[in-house]
């Protein structure tokens, strides 16, 4: 007989990390936001007021709403086939700041800066050189062999252990 409770599977989900129990830090309270703020919803299980249903939790939403003690947020969920925008209302201790548009903004910065020098320098951006880049591959490094202290009478000596393998992929046979 399974349980069927509203709050059902979330013994971990809303239980406070190692060393991270206690009262509220006043900073959460303090916090300033505003409409169209990107929040991160995050339950926290020691206030039951005004906690979003489980589905929500490590969900990230845009605030429409800021009242005394709580925020309205748009968060998008999936039903069946179509994505629905959802407005719930959750108590400030339930929500942080996300952190989502941290490199996007950062971006758009360094890109007003690169179209600024360009136009004192009178150079022509090329095109798609503001987009993102992909990363490229890491180098090359040797793998150096491991020294180990191998005691040999009475005195100790520090040999290079050099049972090294190439790994080298199978190669793929079809059996049939």
């Amino acid at each position: 007989m399974g349980t069927h409770g509203y709050r059902r599977g979330t013994r971990h989900m809303f239980s406070k990390k190692f060393r991270k129990r206690g009262p509220i830090k006043l900073s959460t309270y303090l916090r300033v936001y505003k409409v169209g703020d990107y929040v991160d919803i995050k339950v926290d299980g020691s206030v039951q007021k005004g906690m979003p249903f489980k589905y929500y939790h490590g969900k990230t939403g845009r605030v429409y709403n800021v009242t005394k003690r709580a925020l309205g947020v748009i968060v998008t969920k999936q039903v069946r086939n179509c994505m629905l925008d959802k407005r719930i209302n959750v108590r400030v201790e339930h929500v942080k700041p996300s952190r989502c548009r941290e490199d996007f903004l950062k971006r758009v910065k360094e890109n007003d800066e690169k179209r600024r020098q360009a136009k004192e320098n009178g150079e022509k951006i090329p095109r798609g050189s503001l987009k993102r880049q992909p990363q490229e591959p890491r180098g090359r490094y040797l793998v150096k062999a491991k020294k180990i202290k191998v005691k040999e009478g009475e005195s100790v000596v520090t040999k290079k252990v050099l049972n090294i393998e190439d790994l080298v992929p199978i190669k793929y046979e079809f059996l049939g």
